[in-house]
């Protein structure tokens, strides 16, 4: 009988569960492209953030590169299951802002929702890239970067140089005592060769890349970055490239590794690279601001970010966007900012977060994390040193790509290639300019 009892008790129990819906965990979908040491740290602030509360999972997935992640969360839009978030590089920033319905501006959202925000929070050479003219944030700064020059010290040592370079002519002659003392494959190299070569370079000598403040003002912008300095840079590589004292890696971030294996012991890519040089390097290393030209007028001027921000797509319910709101300011936590900062090498994206780290003397023992913070601010940004904004930015790196890889196989001066870039590059932003501008 009391089996029968508890039989009919536990069967009881189980209707009244059906019948009382669950208490249900909203699920945040996020989309990113981090690999590494900073899948690592993706995958940490979800963590902490899911046991911080109970009413939301945010729910990383890694998609590929930044351009697959913004193809993928754009055809996915379009098949009604885009991600609530979306982690799209600094350069997909005028197609997402074309992408009319599919996303959520952020400083709405967090309005909507009531969350905490203050836009003058964040360092606003970051937040200036991700704002509208009138300054209201479009997406949240999530990691951002610059472009540093990584060092492999024991490298220098063996080829006995002094000091660390600080212009192109310096590096180019160290590059060669690098090659005479072993490293005869790579003096010098870089990852993301647009980034590197065009647009950073571009801006670091103050001059433009692009017209309407490289697209900032405007979509009816034209490339210009067929100039003498960036002709002159072109044409060295080219010269180097010859006998490997410069040796190209290719358009994205995949040649990182010749620098954290010993090859190349001087690389320019992303202060982001940090933590991966960080587990990997085998020998002493550091970083420093990119090399500049002596002889151009008021270089170096400040760099610009690179990295990615957060995207929230349109279409999700209130729900979802109250979670999202939740977890941006989650992010936006001035402790949460200073760990991830020393955990990544990416910079912290908030005034505050940056002071924190300093005022603990943080940068002493690891200057390295500071460099991009100290090229970003090293003049007030001007005209040609704001970013840029320019529409199709995945495809228009292929064809500037194309071009400056003709050029160093000896298939075109490096006035050539660049003028064939700006042609090029400015029929695409043409077509641009007429599906986005309604």
């Amino acid at each position: 009988m009391a089996l029968r009892q508890f039989g009919g008790a536990a069967a009881i129990a189980a209707l009244i569960a059906l019948a009382t819906p669950a208490y249900a965990v909203t699920e945040v979908q996020w989309w990113h492209a981090m690999t590494g040491a900073n899948n690592d740290v993706v995958v940490k602030l979800a963590n902490d953030f899911n046991a911080s509360q109970s009413d939301y999972k945010v729910v990383p997935t890694y998609k590929g590169g930044y351009a697959d992640v913004m193809n993928a969360g754009i055809a996915a839009f379009r098949a009604g299951n885009a991600p609530a978030i979306m982690q799209v590089f600094e350069v997909g920033t005028a197609t997402m802002m074309a992408a009319t319905g599919a996303v959520k501006p952020v400083y709405k959202l967090m309005a909507e929702t009531g969350e905490k925000f203050d836009p003058q929070a964040y360092l606003p050479t970051i937040t200036g890239y991700y704002s509208t003219s009138k300054g209201e944030m479009l997406s949240f700064p999530f990691n951002s970067s610059s472009t540093v020059m990584w060092i492999n010290l024991d490298a220098l040592k063996k080829a006995n140089i002094a000091e660390i370079p600080k212009t192109w002519p310096q590096v180019f002659e160290d590059a060669k005592k690098l090659k005479a003392a072993g490293y005869t494959t790579c003096g010098f190299s870089n990852a993301w060769a647009t980034w590197v070569n065009l647009e950073q370079l571009s801006a670091w000598h103050n001059v433009p890349l692009a017209t309407k403040a490289n697209g900032l003002d405007g979509f009816d912008t034209k490339l210009v970055f067929n100039g003498p300095v960036q002709v002159r840079h072109l044409q060295n590589l080219i010269d180097l490239q010859k006998d490997k004292t410069y040796d190209y890696s290719g358009r994205t971030n995949t040649g990182e590794g010749r620098f954290t294996s010993g090859e190349c012991p001087i690389f320019l890519t992303s202060s982001g690279f940090f933590g991966n040089v960080q587990k990997q390097a085998k020998f002493n290393w550091t970083n420093a601001p990119m090399p500049y030209y002596p002889d151009v007028k008021d270089a170096p001027q400040n760099s610009i970010i690179g990295g990615a921000s957060l995207w929230v797509m349109g279409g999700k319910s209130p729900e979802v966007y109250k979670g999202v709101a939740k977890f941006l300011a989650f992010l936006s936590d001035t402790d949460r900012q200073v760990e991830v900062h020393k955990a990544s090498g990416y910079l912290p994206i908030t005034k505050a977060a940056y002071a924190k780290a300093k005022a603990e003397g943080y940068y002493k023992d690891h200057p390295y994390l500071e460099t991009p913070l100290l090229e970003l601010t090293n003049k007030p940004p001007t005209e040609n040193s704001r970013g840029l904004r320019l529409g199709n930015m995945v495809q228009l790196r292929d064809v500037w790509s194309e071009e400056i890889e003709q050029a160093l196989a000896g298939k075109k001066t490096a006035q050539q290639a660049l003028d064939a870039a700006v042609e090029r590059g400015n029929v695409m932003l043409r077509q641009f300019e007429k599906t986005a501008v309604h």
